[in-house]
């Protein structure tokens, strides 16, 4: 389903830090660079094919240079070969054509997330069909045929996606669809015949319309007439293009995997669960349905035969969460990562018959091992209202009651994100030179269901910021963490709530870390990007429409009370970020030092809201733990 919610998520060879033999039951200390040299993967588009005609490569995505290009990967031997070479912007695999070897990549510009569609040719070439210095462009899948292949991009206004048919030989387009009501874009049925829209009218009530765009009508039909706040949402077509595969949080907390039939109009139930169904996609043939439920912050993927409507049977497999499912034309295989709080995410292949499988990468640097990882374990702690509240906790070896150890308070990002069990080299990294993590689920968080989703709503910066003022609390509770040693580190919305404790809550945490955070409220609402205007409504309803509150935004935005920020603060900023302006952090920063409190700048010119580049991610992370060892360990400049 398309989320509602914005998720706002060089250097030397590593190096090795032996300890002296006093001190042996001390984990080894590793630089940074140990635990960014992995190599992310990721898979191809699922609207796509991640499989060349002939089933002969697989299409991924791999920082392993330290900047995201496409490959291709022999499923035999898990040879990999570079189809593009950015040394500059990262580049994603989407698909191959789907009947020669020619394939689509999208990558914006240093970070701006205005991404383009560009081919590349047989013989290496690349071109670039979505020009424009302020066209957004994203892949939408291909017509029946194959002879066309449908891109959404706001050329025309940049606030709307339209729909344009890319002929695959000329590159000429034509309309498909003008969105003049700024909808946001679902999906096309298979036969190319429904598109599937989605109207968000507020964070807690959307709807869905149909367009039978073989009919020639240009107006599309709302199907999810109701009462009350319900949230309907978007995730795939049937691949007989008989139903529409949509969620629904109609009946209970959590959204369910529900079907529309398109001849009759009719509704019944695919997928119920006691968690958020996360997604619902089908094999290419129809024979396979593949399914992920967010079960207490792991995704737990279940494949199914529509046909016998069995469980795919899969050999034992490696610990993890599996992702990304990609089936080959074919039929036969079946493409997917597994990823786990110790090692990345890697690429894994099994033939349906025979039951072989196959890893065809190894992601994790060769310098570290799995058993030197700390893995995560799901804790719930009482808030200060009694409320529970789900975290992630990652604990050192060595920490207990005689070793206590440095604490922090994670907050993810959003507002109405999630932080998950899944591999982080940052935490990792922090983990390893002896600082605890907890990663907390503050209310307004997805994953737990609607009512604590949206507790939070019109109140950021207040409970759920009293959450992680308790998580702190939680944290100095426990007899293995320094209760005098406990900082808060967030980043986007929760780079926010880090600035947001140093300024209302001033005595909470020791230190914090704000990275590409939120600190102005009234200018962040005012400027979005035209492109987010499908949910401006929706997200105005959540967080205030600046027309009207801006009082509460300036009571909550730290810019406005920095005078009252007294511990020492690490702020991390991209110059290209289209969501949180360069100047917000400058302005923040200049306000700090004027208060005579240690303040640290790190601003990447290459970066835009989040990292793409390894060497950045790098940077930062040595900058996180030079800050925390000089400020709450107070141990001077780490020597890495």
């Amino acid at each position: 389903m398309k989320s509602l919610r914005l998720a706002f998520a060089a250097a030397p060879a590593a190096l090795l830090l032996t300890l002296p033999a006093s001190a042996q039951e001390e984990p080894v200390r590793h630089d940074a660079a140990t635990f960014h040299m992995t190599t992310s993967f990721g898979m191809a588009s699922s609207a796509g094919f991640a499989f060349s005609p002939d089933d002969s490569r697989i299409l991924i995505s791999s920082d392993e240079t330290g900047v995201f290009n496409a490959y291709a990967v022999d499923p035999e031997t898990g040879e990999r070969t570079a189809l593009t070479e950015s040394e500059t912007n990262a580049t994603f695999a989407v698909s191959y054509f789907p009947n020669d070897d020619r394939v689509v990549v999208t990558a914006d510009q240093g970070g701006n997330e205005l991404s383009h569609i560009y081919i590349r040719d047989e013989n290496g070439q690349l071109y670039d069909i979505t020009p424009g210095e302020e066209t957004r462009a994203q892949f939408l899948g291909w017509s029946p045929d194959g002879s066309d292949m449908w891109v959404m991009t706001n050329e025309r206004d940049q606030a709307s996606m339209d729909i344009y048919a890319y002929d695959t030989v000329s590159f000429e387009s034509q309309t498909v669809f003008q969105n003049d009501d700024s909808l946001e874009i679902g999906d096309v049925s298979p036969d190319g015949r429904w598109l599937a829209l989605v109207r968000n009218r507020t964070s807690a009530d959307s709807d869905i319309l149909l367009l039978d765009l073989a009919s020639g009508e240009t107006e599309p039909t709302l199907i999810t007439e109701h009462e009350g706040n319900i949230a309907y949402g978007v995730y795939t077509f049937t691949p007989d293009s008989s139903a529409l595969v949509y969620a629904t949080n109609e009946h209970g907390e959590f959204n369910q995997a529900w079907t529309y039939d398109l001849e009759t109009g009719d509704t019944a139930p695919l997928i119920e669960a006691d968690w958020d169904v996360s997604f619902v996609t089908y094999s290419p043939s129809g024979q396979y349905r593949v399914s992920g439920i967010n079960a207490d912050a792991r995704t737990e993927v279940t494949i199914i035969d529509t046909g016998t409507g069995e469980t795919l049977a899969l050999p034992e497999l490696p610990a993890g969460d599996i992702g990304s499912v990609r089936f080959s034309r074919d039929g036969s295989r079946i493409a997917f990562l597994i990823d786990s709080a110790t090692s990345p995410s890697n690429l894994h292949v099994v033939d349906l018959e025979t039951q072989d499988h196959a890893q065809l990468t190894n992601a994790l640097n060769p310098a570290i091992s799995e058993d030197e990882m700390v893995d995560a374990e799901v804790v719930r702690f009482e808030s200060f209202d009694g409320l529970e509240i789900p975290g992630i906790l990652y604990r050192p070896h060595g920490a207990s009651a005689d070793n206590p150890v440095p604490a922090l308070v994670w907050v993810h990002g959003g507002p109405g994100g999630q932080s998950r069990i899944g591999y982080s080299a940052t935490i990792q990294h922090l983990v390893n030179h002896g600082y605890a993590v907890y990663a907390a689920n503050n209310r307004g968080s997805s994953g737990y269901g609607k009512t604590f989703f949206h507790m939070d709503d019109r109140r950021h910066g207040e409970e759920d910021l009293r959450d992680i003022v308790a998580a702190g609390d939680w944290l100095r509770e426990q007899d293995w963490v320094n209760a005098d040693q406990v900082g808060v580190i967030g980043g986007s919305y929760g780079g926010f709530m880090t600035a947001a404790a140093l300024t209302f809550h001033p005595d909470a945490f020791e230190v914090g870390i704000n990275i590409f955070g939120v600190t102005n409220w009234e200018r962040t609402l005012a400027s979005i990007p035209p492109w987010w205007e499908s949910f401006r409504e929706a997200l105005y309803d959540e967080m205030g429409d600046p027309a009207t509150d801006a009082e509460r935004h300036r009571a909550i935005s730290p810019l406005f009370h920095a005078d009252r920020i007294t511990r020492p603060l690490l702020v991390i900023q991209g110059a290209n970020d289209p969501r949180v302006l360069q100047v917000e952090s400058d302005e923040l920063v200049a306000a700090v030092e004027a208060n005579g409190v240690p303040v640290t700048y790190v601003l990447f010119p290459d970066e835009g809201h989040g990292f793409r580049r390894r060497e950045n991610r790098i940077t930062a992370s040595e900058a996180y733990l030079n800050f925390l060892n000089t400020y709450l360990r107070g141990e001077g400049e780490a020597a890495n």
